[in-house]
């Protein structure tokens, strides 16, 4: 992948707020970033920053910048108990028909069901590369990190 990519997390089709903890050493949130769509769905607590979702919007911002590789480590805290239709989802993507893109999707599921991730690529416009995965572990219980890191050889 030799194109640039802009950071892009968004929150879709649920009813609860849903918690993206935000920190940079010096930097504010607006400095690094823009509101894609549903600005009256932000809620700034500190270094927290809310995601509010109900009937009629979720939220979702883009990086200011474009990067050719590097490392991003969003923290999350996901919705507790009945998420079913709701998808938190944080991934980088080129411009273009012929995008490059990496995904992570945090499904969401009815009580008692294990949380899933599913993953994507897409490389100069072509995708079927998802993966899902159970999490061995409950997101809505406190907030957890997820990176990816790419390079012109590979995304981890």
């Amino acid at each position: 992948m030799s194109k640039e990519v802009s950071l892009f997390l968004g929150l879709v089709m649920g009813f609860v707020f849903v918690g993206v903890a935000f920190a940079a050493a010096t930097a504010k949130f607006e400095e690094l970033f823009q509101p894609s769509w549903a600005l009256d769905h932000f809620i700034h607590e500190g270094d927290l920053l809310k995601l509010k979702l109900d009937n009629y919007s979720g939220a979702g911002f883009v990086s200011k910048s474009k990067y050719m590789f590097g490392k991003v480590t969003v923290q999350l805290k996901l919705v507790e108990g009945d998420s079913a239709g709701t998808v938190t989802a944080f991934y980088m993507s080129s411009e273009g028909p012929n995008h490059n893109e990496f995904d992570f999707e945090f499904l969401g599921n009815t009580t008692g069901e294990p949380y899933s991730v599913q993953t994507n690529v897409y490389v100069n416009g072509v995708g079927n590369r998802e993966q899902r995965l159970n999490l061995w572990f409950d997101p809505t219980k406190d907030f957890h990190s997820y990176s990816f890191f790419w390079n012109q050889r590979q995304v981890m």
